[in-house]
C-alpha cells in the first residue's frame, strides 16, 4: 500500500477532454482523484467517465468521484486545471476552495502567460505550475472522451512560495512523477516560459488553420500549399521566441511537423470550440505571443494575419 505521502489527493477543475483523460489515468494508477464538473455533473455522477483510447484501450472509471461544487470536494494536494483559458478568472474561487494551504495548481492549458491572470487571484501560499499537454484528445459527449494519440505532459514552475530553483524543480519533478506513475511521458521543464513558446510552434499553425481552412491535420499535411503555410508559421513562432530570449532546441519545428504527419487525422481544440460556438482562445494563443514579440521589436506578419482572420470568424460565429 502506498503511503499517504506518496499518494496525493488530486482534484480536476474543469473535467473536459484534457481534465477527464488525465484524471482517469491518474485514478487508474491508484491516486485519489476528485472531479469538479458543471454541465456534465449528473451524467458523470451516474455513469462515470469513459475514455476510448487508441493507445490504452477502452477505459471506464465508474464510479468517478464527481462534484458539482468545489466546497463539496476534499482539500487537494494537487489541482489540475483543464478548463479553457477563456474562463481562468472565474476558476479562482473553486481553486481556492478545493486547495490545501500549500497545494500545487497545475494549468493544463495552451497559450502564453496563461498563469499570470490567475496568479493575481490566488493566495501566495499556493504553488502555480504550467503543464503542456502533447496529446490528441476530444470530448465525444458528456463524460465520453476520445483519445487518438500521444499523451505526454511537460511541467514547469510559474510562481509561488518555493524559495529557489532547487525547491521549484523538486515540485516540478513531483508533478512529472504523478504522470509517469500513470504510465505517461512527462518532462520537468526548467523554464516554463520557453516551454510555452515551444508548444506554440504547434498550436499557432494547427489550431488556427483548422478553423480557417475547415480541415483536420491529415488534409492540412497532404496539401502542398497548406504545408508551406504551416512551415512558415512555425518559423515565425521560433523567430518570436528567439526575439523574447528563448532558444528552441535545434530542428524542433521540423520534429513537430514530422510528428504531425504520423498522427491520425486530428481536429485541434480550437476547431471544436468553433464548432460549438464557444469563444476561441485567441488571447492566449495569438494576441499575447504577438504582443511579446512586438515588445521585443519583432513583427510576425503571417501570425498577425491568421489572428485577424480568426478574430473576424470568432465574432461572426458567436
Amino acid at each position: 500500500m502506498m503511503g499517504a505521502v506518496n499518494k496525493p489527493v488530486v482534484g480536476i477543475i474543469g473535467t473536459g477532454a484534457i481534465g477527464g483523460f488525465y484524471g482517469v489515468m491518474l485514478a487508474r494508477a491508484g491516486f485519489d482523484v476528485h472531479f469538479l464538473l458543471r454541465s456534465e455533473f449528473s451524467a458523470v455522477a451516474e455513469r462515470g467517465l469513459q475514455v476510448n483510447s487508441a493507445v490504452h484501450g477502452q477505459l471506464t472509471l465508474n464510479p468517478a468521484q464527481a462534484y458539482s461544487a468545489a466546497e463539496d470536494m476534499p482539500k487537494c494536494d494537487w489541482l489540475l486545471v483543464g478548463a479553457k483559458t477563456t474562463s481562468n478568472a472565474d476558476l479562482a474561487p473553486a481553486i481556492i476552495q478545493a486547495a490545501k494551504a500549500d497545494a500545487k495548481v497545475l494549468l493544463l492549458q495552451n497559450g502564453l502567460d496563461v498563469e499570470d491572470s490567475l496568479r493575481a487571484l490566488l493566495p501566495d501560499s499556493l504553488h502555480l505550475l504550467g503543464g503542456l499537454c502533447l496529446i490528441c484528445v476530444h470530448r465525444d459527449g458528456p463524460g465520453q472522451i476520445i483519445h487518438q494519440a500521444l499523451g505526454a505532459v511537460n511541467v514547469g514552475y510559474h510562481s509561488g512560495p518555493a524559495i529557489d530553483d532547487a525547491a521549484r524543480m523538486a515540485i516540478v519533478e513531483a508533478g512529472s512523477e504523478l504522470f509517469r506513475r500513470a504510465g505517461l511521458d512527462s518532462q520537468a521543464m526548467p523554464n516554463l516560459h520557453q516551454a510555452r513558446w515551444q508548444k506554440l510552434v504547434w498550436n499557432i499553425p494547427y489550431n488556427g488553420l483548422s478553423v480557417l481552412l475547415n480541415a483536420g491535420t491529415t488534409p492540412l499535411m497532404a496539401d502542398p500549399d497548406s504545408r508551406v503555410l504551416i512551415q512558415a508559421l512555425m518559423a515565425e513562432v521560433v523567430q518570436g521566441a528567439k526575439a523574447c530570449g528563448h532558444d528552441m532546441p535545434p530542428g524542433y519545428a521540423g520534429f513537430l511537423f514530422q510528428m504531425t504527419e504520423k498522427m491520425p487525422d486530428y481536429w485541434p481544440s480550437m476547431y471544436h470550440d468553433f464548432l460549438h460556438k464557444r469563444p476561441l482562445e485567441l488571447e492566449a494563443i495569438y494576441a499575447r505571443p504577438l504582443a511579446a514579440a512586438k515588445a521585443a521589436g519583432c513583427e510576425l506578419p503571417r501570425i498577425e494575419a491568421l489572428y485577424r482572420n480568426l478574430c473576424f470568424i470568432d465574432r461572426r460565429n458567436r
